[in-house]
């Protein structure tokens, strides 16, 4: 009980407080505590978040972590195939003569897989799902890119292959060319005619070359060839060889370039050991000392032309 000091009796009497003094001091202890309490539990909660909301924020931020890894993981990925197409347009198709793909071919099919993400709610989710699906589009083309390559250089390694593209004797030293392509006076006709082929001297017996791979078309005994050998190596193209001593080969026979076919002799309409050297294209002749690329370079094919220029006259 609170007392009070009466100056007028000199008395300390005790207080009363009214029922309605004392609801009103209640009502006001109540707000007053709850607004207290309530400020109380807002900084408490600003300040230490539940358990259940810190553990998610926390994953979350491993969440978010991760998506950036991915993100960059992506980046990376996206820089390397764009190498990767780089090459394959600029340096393997110009290599292979085949047309570089245009942006419309390498991204075909990239609007129906974006549809498909407009269903994903969270927006970095989206944008990785977006970014992933068009690497594995771009992957998907630079595969078949690639496969079409792989195709396109076995064919033409077959080409390649076949194409003439060595001396037909062993010529280290250049010397054994002895008649050029063109017009030449025939040794034993007497008068100058078109001379269809190179002539390289060698010895009796020495090696005689396929050129390229191929197949051979002839392998018989001519008057004017004597002993010689044709080999078709596709494309148009054929390279015919005479005046062996002997062929070692039979019609319809497969070879392959640098296989020796035969030796070096002096059969058919000839004047002395040397091998008849031809290449066509189509039936049409062709100046074989242009298919000897494999062999030399550019000096030693201009003193090949050289020496074999000082003969005006064949030997067949």
């Amino acid at each position: 009980m609170r007392y009070t000091y009466n100056a007028e009796t000199c008395k300390y009497e005790p207080v009363i407080v009214s029922p309605k003094d004392a609801a009103q001091r209640l009502v006001r202890f109540i707000g007053i505590s709850f607004v207290l309490g309530v400020a109380a539990l807002l900084y408490f909660n600003s300040r230490y978040p539940p358990i259940d909301e810190t553990f998610q924020t926390q994953i979350n931020q491993s969440l978010k972590a991760e998506w950036e890894v991915l993100y960059k993981q992506l980046d990376r990925t996206s820089v390397q195939l764009s190498a990767l197409e780089h090459n394959d347009d600029n340096n393997y198709r110009v290599i292979l003569d085949l047309q570089p793909l245009d942006q419309s071919q390498r991204e075909a099919g990239v609007g129906g897989r974006a549809k498909a993400s407009e269903g994903i709610y969270y927006p970095l989710v989206r944008q990785a799902y977006e970014q992933a699906e068009k690497l594995k589009n771009r992957l998907e083309i630079e595969a078949q890119s690639l496969q079409q390559l792989q195709d396109e250089l076995t064919r033409k390694e077959k080409i390649w292959a076949s194409r003439p593209a060595i001396q037909p004797v062993s010529n280290k030293d250049l010397k054994q060319l002895h008649t050029l392509f063109g017009l030449r006076m025939h040794p034993l006709l007497g008068y100058v005619r078109p001379h269809n082929g190179l002539d390289f001297t060698a010895p009796q017996g020495a090696p005689i070359y396929a050129t390229g791979d191929g197949s051979v078309a002839i392998a018989q005994y001519s008057e004017t060839l004597g002993n010689m050998v044709f080999i078709d190596h596709g494309s148009g193209l054929q390279t015919r060889y005479g005046h062996m001593t002997k062929f070692i080969v039979y019609a319809g026979e497969k070879v392959k370039r640098g296989q020796v076919i035969g030796y070096v002799g002096n059969t058919g309409t000839s004047v002395g050991p040397h091998l008849h050297y031809e290449v066509l294209h189509n039936g049409t002749y062709l100046n074989p000392i242009n298919f000897f690329q494999r062999d030399l370079n550019n000096k030693e094919y201009e003193k090949l032309i050289e020496i074999g220029s000082q003969s005006a006259i064949s030997l067949d």
